[in-house]
């Protein structure tokens, strides 16, 4: 399997997964548990490293969105066995992006499940990178093998029809990635949101994946005009949340990129951007993972600045 080599800010936290993890050779896989959360009827969240995992769990088969790392398919699998529910085994993954804290587990998954995702998503994992966040993150990707690529690729959306459940996938683009896909559960009143929602702060926003911020504002009003006010959400990263958590997200993204493009026009640099310290007010969404000097370059990327770090614009 390809390797995450470095969301490396970060060594894996067994169990909560609150943040994007490092890579996987920094993990002891073994420590790391799987906690299973029912969401709605046959609906559930999985979270050990990594991304949230959601499953579609039912007398056809089972469907999961995203699947962590190629290590913990096992434990994935036992706890999913252990509902009870179905001795039906993973039918389909589908990926919500390419990065390998999402994909990694698409190689052993594949031997029982067909692996979909966005056209995108397949051709960067054939290819490897690039992804980084245009200097604070950067992710050297190996190109991942034959059987962790997706069989299955869509440009605009696609259903999968199991458990009596309508699954869309829908590709929302531009925003963590160029292939990037949220997905609704309808008639459980559920959505994943893939790494367009987060809860660990500040977010990771893969510019050199065809990333940016104003795509990823763009994907979360899209979502919120598609659900009911009482829709389950579970994130990228992070607890199982609501409406309301995804308003307070893009209303943070779009201030803090507001005082941005407001120092750019002003014509301070990336540095004095820093040293005045010009997203002062949202400090509370600084973490580990995104500080706020990290999200300053993000947003200074992503809204077209070319000085320091290597940034790179993607239209």
């Amino acid at each position: 399997m390809r390797t995450a080599a470095a969301f490396a800010v970060l060594v894996v936290a067994a169990a909560t997964a609150m943040a994007p993890s490092s890579a996987q050779g920094d993990a002891d896989f073994d420590k790391i548990t799987i906690k299973v959360t029912p969401v709605a009827q046959g609906i559930y969240m999985l979270q050990g490293a990594g991304g949230n995992i959601a499953a579609s769990v039912g007398q056809d088969g089972i469907v999961i969105v995203d699947d962590q790392y190629a290590p913990l398919a096992g434990k994935i699998r036992a706890a999913l066995s252990g509902l009870g529910i179905t001795d039906k085994p993973v039918r389909y993954v589908i990926n919500t992006h390419y990065h390998g804290d999402h994909t990694g587990g698409n190689a052993p998954m594949s031997t029982t499940a067909t692996v979909i995702a966005h056209d995108n998503v397949r051709t960067r994992l054939a290819a490897g990178g690039p992804a980084g966040n245009g200097g604070s993150v950067h992710i050297d990707n190996d190109p991942a093998q034959p059987a962790a690529l997706p069989v299955i690729t869509f440009d605009h959306d696609l259903t999968v029809h199991l458990n009596g459940e309508t699954i869309r996938a829908l590709h929302l683009p531009a925003g963590h990635t160029d292939g990037d896909v949220v997905v609704f559960f309808p008639q459980a009143n559920v959505v994943h949101m893939g790494d367009d929602f987060v809860r660990y702060g500040f977010p990771f926003i893969d510019v050199e994946a065809g990333g940016s911020v104003q795509g990823m504002i763009d994907a979360d009003k899209a979502v919120l005009a598609q659900v009911p006010p009482d829709v389950k959400v579970i994130p990228g990263h992070g607890d199982l949340s609501g409406v309301e958590d995804v308003r307070a997200f893009v209303e943070m993204l779009e201030a803090t990129s507001a005082a941005v493009s407001k120092a750019r026009a002003a014509g301070k640099s990336l540095e004095q951007m820093k040293q005045d310290k010009v997203l002062e007010p949202w400090e509370s969404w600084s973490g580990d993972f995104i500080s706020t000097d990290a999200f300053i370059e993000t947003l200074y990327a992503s809204l077209g600045g070319d000085e320091g770090g290597g940034f790179r614009r993607h239209d």
